[in-house]
């Protein structure tokens, strides 16, 4: 469980990752915020890493939606 502070953190990182989506783009939001969690879960704490981690999914070209 991360604390209330991290968990701040990590939504703020996964809120400016995906500033830029389509409301209706939901399915590739939920795929950043699972690899950014993912990457906290391994002990990244380091928001401009964890905002990487985030933006990378968003460069892979997933082509995830709705």
């Amino acid at each position: 469980m991360f604390s209330s502070e991290f968990t701040l953190l990590l939504r703020t990182v996964l809120d400016e990752v995906c500033a830029g989506l389509a409301e209706d783009e939901t399915g590739k939001k939920a795929l950043v915020a699972s690899k950014i969690l993912e990457s906290a879960s391994k002990g990244e704490r380091d928001a401009n890493t964890l905002r990487s981690v985030g933006r990378q999914v968003l460069r892979s070209g997933a082509s995830m939606s709705g």
